[in-house]
Order: structure tokens, then sequence, then C-alpha cells
């Protein structure tokens, strides 16, 4: 090999058709400069440092599409990263509905930018919301800014924060997407259906926390869809659906697909675990919107995932402290869950327990945690995937470990996991951005400052 090399990762990689294999990674000056398949890989090779994982599977840096560092005044930027790279988590994309005010135009954005200069951990690119009452207006500065898209919500949480944008409103925000080529990502739930329900719940029930599942039925999220997408469809705009929890969206969305429209969908960790029995255990620590379904919803999602119907998994990590998830009236609580962190252990480990073969759901899997959100978002020149030219953004995951997730290792300021206790089956060994090594489970440490900004090229 001529190249100059500064190092080198061995593991268990993925080739073309998706066969896991043993082989390397070469690395130069923060991208990758070869990959090498091989019982001996480096035969021949003289890397000045070697990272040698063993039978761990060496997957792309994993890409978290739905991160909110904001939402709870006490995260921020540098504790949310910390607990994305002790994650395998390379990049994020970070949210705009911040608790001091929503990131509406061109020079909110930029003072964002400025914080993530100075406390990334991990790659951090930013969304914009366009505001209702004629945001979509700052469309084109806040592309120019370096936004890589948009998002709205059909629902109505908060006016200061989270509002609804009106599905009137929705057409000329639509128009803006599709006139700039970015990305609008929709929380599409039904308000009519969510607002009278829960108004009513709250008056007859409201310390019962099932509750909160009754009141947004799979109904309220499918009508909220199907609205998107037509609108979507209507103007030419890319539509990112956010945290599904119905496979009805699945097939709602390949059908629109099959019409031509730009049409994604994520959905996340606690879907694909959790059904709304667990909400009897643990109560408003598992209130998320839309909420826990059935355990045939639940099933229908990994049905879709088996399918390659599902192109991200995104962890939607909302970082509220437990004082904003202890009411006893559920309603009253925050919505969301801390989740970064365990964004790919969860989904990867249960995949192999699905089907042992890696080739098949685990594979899935992987892409819809890398390559699948970096296309989505126009960072698939760079992030995503193991190929040369990409940067050497890598994870060695473990598929044998009896490792058991808890609370106290979350880097998160929220604390705590819904996921405390679980064993799923894999870990996180280390976590590697650009080729450098800023998490290793063994010690337990994340290196700080060495995220940068992405944008779109």
């Amino acid at each position: 090999m001529n190249q100059s090399i500064d190092s080198a990762v061995i593991g268990q990689l993925a080739d073309t058709d998706g066969n896991y294999r043993r082989g390397a990674v070469i690395i130069h000056a923060e991208q990758i400069v070869d990959v090498i398949f091989g019982d001996d890989p480096l035969a021949g090779v003289d890397a000045s440092h070697v990272i040698d994982g063993g039978e761990a599977f060496l997957l792309p840096g994993f890409v978290d599409a739905h991160v909110h560092c904001y939402s709870e005044e006490g995260e921020g930027i540098d504790a949310a990263t910390q607990a994305a790279a002790a994650g395998g988590v390379t990049t994020i994309v970070e949210m705009p509905f911040d608790a001091s005010g929503p990131v509406k135009d061109a020079e909110i954005l930029k003072r964002k930018q400025g914080i993530v200069y100075d406390e990334a951990n991990v790659d951090v690119a930013l969304l914009g919301t366009l505001w209702p009452g004629g945001g979509w207006r700052e469309a084109d500065s806040m592309v120019d800014s370096g936004a890589i898209g948009f998002k709205v919500s059909t629902f109505h949480t908060d006016s200061n924060r989270f509002p609804r944008t009106s599905d009137a409103e929705l057409l000329n925000t639509m128009a803006a997407i599709a006139a700039n080529d970015t990305t609008l990502c929709v929380h599409a739930e039904n308000n009519e259906i969510v607002q009278e329900l829960s108004a009513l719940a709250q008056r007859e029930n409201p310390l019962d926390p099932m509750t909160h599942v009754i009141t947004r039925p799979p109904v309220s999220e499918s009508l909220g869809v199907l609205t998107a997408m037509e609108i979507a469809a209507d103007k030419g705009a890319a539509l990112h659906l956010c945290h599904m929890s119905i496979p009805r969206a699945i097939k709602l969305a390949q059908w629109w697909r099959n019409d031509g429209a730009d049409i994604t969908l994520e959905s996340c960790p606690q879907y694909l675990t959790f059904t709304e029995d667990d909400m009897k255990k643990q109560g408003a620590r598992l209130k998320v919107n839309p909420p826990l379904r059935s355990r045939d919803h639940v099933d229908g999602l990994w049905e879709g995932i088996r399918n390659g119907l599902v192109p991200v998994i995104s962890s939607d990590h909302a970082p509220w402290q437990m004082d904003k998830k202890s009411n006893p009236e559920v309603l009253k609580n925050s919505s969301g869950v801390p989740g970064v962190q365990t964004l790919g252990i969860v989904p990867l480990g249960q995949a192999l327990k699905n089907d042992p073969n890696p080739s098949g759901e685990f594979h899935n899997v992987v892409r819809a945690i890398s390559e699948g959100p970096a296309n989505r978002f126009g960072l698939g020149d760079r992030k995503g995937r193991i190929a040369i030219g990409y940067d050497a953004d890598l994870v060695l995951y473990n598929p044998d470990s009896d490792y058991e997730i808890t609370d106290e290792e979350q880097k998160s300021n929220a604390g705590w996991t819904p996921f405390a206790g679980m064993r799923p089956g894999g870990r996180v060994e280390k976590t590697i951005l650009r080729g450098k090594e800023i998490y290793s489970a063994q010690t337990g440490q994340v290196s700080s400052g060495s995220g940068e900004l992405q944008t779109r090229r």
C-alpha cells in the first residue's frame, strides 16, 4: 500500500452484499482511504496505530436523526453529545424546539452554531423551524446559513416552543421546502382528536397511566400522517415523518412513495421495545408522543424493518429530568425519554435475538442508524457508510457482551433511562470520530471537544 496511513481498525465488516467478515478500515487525514477484507487484512500494511476489535462488528458511526439537546434547560450540546459518543453516535441531527425559544430565523441559528463549535463532542447538524404565521419566508436565509432542514408539528404542544402548524400554513411551508430542495420533518398527529380526548380524560381519569395511550389512538397518528403526505406530494416537498409508532404509517408511506412522493419515516427504540402495558409499570416515565402501542404494533414495526421499509431509526432524545416525569396525573408530565446513548444497542441487540444472521434484520438496523439518516439529511456524501472517501466515523459493537444498561452510566444530565435493567445483548466498545477514538467502554470516558458542525454541501 503506497498511500500514507495514520491508523487502522479491524473487526467484522459488511461487504457490498451485506455479509459480515473480517476486515480492516484504513484511515488517513480523518478519512477512510481503504477497506480490506481477509483473515490477515493488514498484511503488508504499515499503520502507526491499530485497533483490533476481534470478533466485534465494525460498523459506521451512528447518525441519530432526532435529538433534543435543549428541550430541558439542564442538558445542552455538551451533555447530549457525551451521551451520543458513549452510544456509538458520531453525528446528531439537533431539533429546533429549545426551551429558551425556537430556532426560527438565521440569527438564532447562527447563535446555536456557535454553541456547537464550543461544546460538541460529536458532529452536529441543525434543523430550523418555520414558525406559524408566515415563518416559511425564513426558509431561504436559514438554508443559506446552514440549516440542513426544518421541523414542524401538526399537533399543538406549547405556543412558545412547539405550536401547531395548520393545514393552510403547511401548504406554504411545503412549497418553501420544495423550493429549497431540503427536507421537512413533521410530528404528525391529528390535533383535534388528541386535544378533545385529552380534555375529557383529564376530567374523568387523570391518575390512570393508560390515559395517555387512550387520548392518542392510532387513528390520530395515521390522520396526521395522511395530511402531511398529501400536502408534501402536492407541493413536491421532501417529507420525513418523525417517530412513527404504528405499522400502518409504513404502509401509507409506501403507497405515496410508489406514487412518486419523496417520503421517509423513522421509528424509535422505545416503540420497538415497549408496549402500552409497560405504561402500567413505569407510568409517566414512558409518556411519549405518539404513545406506546400494543404488541401487534411493535411486531408490525419490526416486520417493516425486516422488509427494509423503515429507513431511519432515531432516538427522539428528550432529556427530561425526573421532576418533569413524576406527576401522578400522567397528562401533566413532559413527553419524551432520554435515548441517544441507547439508540444503537437496543435495536441491534433485539435484531440479533430475532434473527442471529447479521446479514438480515441486524444489517437493516445498522443502515437505519447510519446510512438512512445520513442520506435523508444531506450528509450521505461523508457520513453513514464505511467507504473510501468517507469520514472515518466507526463503532466497534460487541454482540456477545452481558452488559446491563444502568441509570448511573448515562452521560445525559437527565440521569435516567427507560431501558435501565435491560440486557440488550451487546454493547458499544469503542466510538471513533474522523479517525480519533472518542469513547472506550473500558474507561467509560468521552474525549471532549471533538465535534464539528455539519451542513449540506
